[in-house]
């Protein structure tokens, strides 16, 4: 017998909606904001990519009540005490805008099924110290943020519309 996919906030939302198809109509339910799941360029690109702990910050709900909503959706049990990633809202004391030395609308990318990580990470990498890389996209893009901030940039984001996301990155 197969075993079933457990859910985690470590589960990518590819595998958990290729596992459990039903599960893409609850995560609209939890969130209007994963209707762009969809749309199946996102769905083949961003969403391989992107675990349930990413998403939830992305949809802006906590990660505990999308993890025990899908598991409940299921038959899987309760999880207790999920650690919530800490974003903080305000601007940090390092943001200045008169210090953004670059920045990239990545919507036109994002909107035709590419991916801006290596452009973005060749551009941060090649910064002077102090300067500040801005991205926009149409979504928070937590994958690429995690996998920026692994490499030792801060960031801070902020949502200036419906569809408009700004990803600010330092060096740390």
């Amino acid at each position: 017998m197969e075993e079933k996919l457990i859910i985690t906030p470590e589960t990518k939302v590819y595998d958990l909606l290729n596992e459990f198809p039903q599960l893409e109509e609850v995560l609209i339910d939890i969130s209007p904001f994963f209707k762009k799941l969809k749309n199946p360029v996102l769905r083949r690109t961003i969403a391989k990519v992107t675990n349930l702990r990413q998403a939830a910050a992305v949809g802006n709900v906590s990660l505990e009540a999308i993890i025990n909503r899908l598991r409940k959706e299921i038959g899987q049990d309760k999880i207790e005490n999920i650690k919530e990633e800490k974003k903080y809202k305000d601007a940090p004391k390092w943001f200045d805008e008169n210090r953004i030395a670059e920045s990239l609308d990545a919507r036109p990318i994002i909107n035709s099924g590419g991916h801006p990580l290596d452009t973005v990470i060749r551009a941060v990498k090649s910064m002077s110290n102090g300067n500040i890389y801005e991205l926009i996209t149409p979504f928070l893009p937590m994958p690429l943020i995690d996998k920026v901030e692994g490499l030792g940039y801060q960031s801070w984001s902020t949502q200036t519309e419906a569809d408009i996301f700004k990803t600010y990155f330092i060096k740390s």
